[in-house]
């Protein structure tokens, strides 16, 4: 074997942890079409492949369009069931033994879906996992930075019924003008309620959003981070606190945060010693799951064996597992 099929090879049959993954944007085509009939939902596509052909976008704002389009055919609690199931299906077949999801339900709730309904769904199919597969995971509520400050808070009363299920909340949707500090009072708030805090940072906006998140929102990580590299004091921090960046190579080129997976700076991140792993993202609208992410990544790069092992006990290190979970894990790899 040569170097790209034995670290091609390491990647499939090696544990892997996702920490960055938006439920939603694990809705393939083939199941919006299903649920789209099933719920009787009018989508603006007339077959599967027609969906497929519309996930092309040229920045983050075109992409969340037809991501919203998308979650509209989630109805049920069996809808929400059906999603994660399949994206289980999926971390089966590529080795991964402990995911954390983001979910958005502002994206839902506006649209009179029932919170209870959500975290039903999403965390049956979780619990299926772990009695079948012994697949792992932990639940992370996002708040879209889009939206205003105060209706989030009603939002996060819903999620103080569901502590068992949610351990942390986040930050997504548009960056550009929607700083950190819009939602400092309501991240002081979830705090205080004993969730932990992660935030998108640092993808499309600046590095002040990093600081903002580390400072104001008080995150355990940052999601993305990939413009650290442009403050210096920045990645002496990053470094020094190695505070966890869940960069997602795919999504960044398909978002044109980079023109070509060749010049990305996940490899300059490696080896300024930041703690960087891959991740998938949205990976049913990006064209590629945590697996793909890696071996592409890692072709483009060239990145050896050692720095591919690097991501991956940084995912582990950096996950919300308990330290003897992740030394056993780590262990393994």
């Amino acid at each position: 074997m040569n170097d790209t099929e034995i670290i091609t090879n390491y990647i499939q049959n090696t544990p892997k942890t996702e920490l960055h993954l938006h439920i939603e944007g694990s809705l393939e085509p083939e199941l919006m079409f299903k649920l789209s009939k099933r719920n009787k939902i009018e989508i603006p596509f007339k077959s599967v492949d027609e969906i497929r052909s519309a996930y092309n976008f040229s920045n983050l704002d075109s992409f969340l369009k037809i991501y919203y389009q998308g979650s509209n055919v989630l109805i049920t609690e069996e809808d929400f069931f059906d999603l994660t199931w399949e994206y289980i299906l999926r971390c089966k077949k590529d080795n991964i033994v402990h995911t954390e999801i983001f979910f958005d339900p502002q994206s839902h709730t506006e649209r009179g879906i029932e919170f209870n309904t959500i975290i039903n769904g999403i965390y049956g199919a979780l619990k299926k996992a772990n009695a079948e597969f012994n697949i792992t995971s932990k639940i992370i509520m996002c708040f879209l930075r889009h939206l205003d400050e105060e209706p989030c808070f009603e939002i996060l009363n819903q999620a103080l019924k569901h502590k068992d299920k949610i351990i942390a909340v986040g930050l997504d949707s548009s960056e550009r003008g929607n700083p950190p500090k819009k939602f400092k009072n309501l991240f002081e708030t979830a705090i205080k309620e004993g969730f932990l805090t992660v935030a998108h940072a640092g993808e499309e906006g600046p590095p002040e959003y990093i600081w903002d998140s580390l400072k104001l929102l008080k995150v355990k990580r940052i999601d993305h981070g990939v413009q650290c590299l442009k403050d210096n004091k920045l990645v002496d921090l990053l470094k020094k606190n190695q505070i966890p960046l869940t960069v997602c190579p795919l999504s960044n080129i398909k978002l044109c945060v980079f023109d070509k997976l060749e010049n990305h700076n996940l490899k300059k991140m490696l080896d300024k010693e930041l703690r960087v792993m891959v991740n998938s993202d949205d990976p049913a609208y990006f064209g590629g799951y945590l697996n793909s992410n890696l071996v592409e990544t890692s072709k483009a790069l060239n990145l050896g064996l050692e720095d591919v092992k690097i991501l991956i006990k940084n995912s582990f290190k950096s996950s919300f597992l308990d330290e003897k979970s992740k030394n056993i894990w780590l262990s393994k790899i």
